[in-house]
């Protein structure tokens, strides 16, 4: 099963280590940062879950939160926490998805056998509070994930959500933003009260609308 941008998020119920969820349920009115790591007790997954765990506060003023999936069983999960908590720093404070059978797994195409026909790869899947998928990163196993770059995946998301702009290369919080061209100098003129610079027809900045 292939999952494309738009896509419903496939529902489904998993033992975790905050209990057993219903997917769509855990969601809530939320956004979901929904990620798979290769296995437990592995360096590079220790480290990615340390750092995920101290982004709590800056995923929750985004009214998001994360939760993490592997083929590993319950208990190995609730063993490995201690490791993480003591070379990162940090307790895991969101849920661990037990997926030994792989069945959540293979729904969100998490397997790639090419790569490796045992473990995940390292897939990120953000979603809305519709449940609809608004983006999925593909890493390889051996690649650790920027979690900095998914929270200003993020910004960008919830920003051109309520107002008709995009976000250029590199875009941060604060900086400027590009008013989509499908959008006229004359309303322009009306939504953007901060005023734009036309670079080309097709190209015009303007201060982020929402600062």
């Amino acid at each position: 099963m292939s999952l494309l941008l738009g896509d419903t998020a496939p529902d489904f119920e998993a033992e975790t280590t905050q209990g057993k969820i219903n997917f769509h349920d855990w969601i809530g009115d939320d956004w979901a940062v929904f990620f798979s790591h290769p296995a437990d007790f592995t360096p590079v997954c220790t480290t990615e879950l340390g750092y995920t765990a101290k982004l709590k506060d800056e995923l929750a003023k985004r009214n998001a939160k994360a939760i993490v999936i592997s083929a590993d069983s319950l208990e190995d999960h609730n063993k490995w926490v201690g490791d993480i908590e003591e070379t990162q720093g940090c307790a895991v404070n969101f849920p661990m998805i037990a997926d030994p059978d792989k069945k959540i797994a293979t729904l969100y195409n998490m397997i790639h056998p090419n790569a490796d026909a045992k473990v995940t790869v390292r897939a990120v899947y953000v979603i809305d509070p519709n449940k609809k998928i608004r983006a999925s990163i593909v890493y390889p196993p051996s690649a650790g994930r920027n979690f900095n770059e998914i929270l200003r995946l993020i910004d960008s998301l919830q920003l051109t959500d309520g107002y008709k702009v995009a976000t250029p290369v590199n875009w941060e919080q604060g900086e400027d933003v590009i008013i989509v061209p499908s959008v006229s100098d004359e309303d322009a003129d009306k939504l953007f009260p901060k005023g734009y610079k036309t670079l080309k027809p097709y190209l015009r900045t303007t201060p982020q609308p929402d600062k």
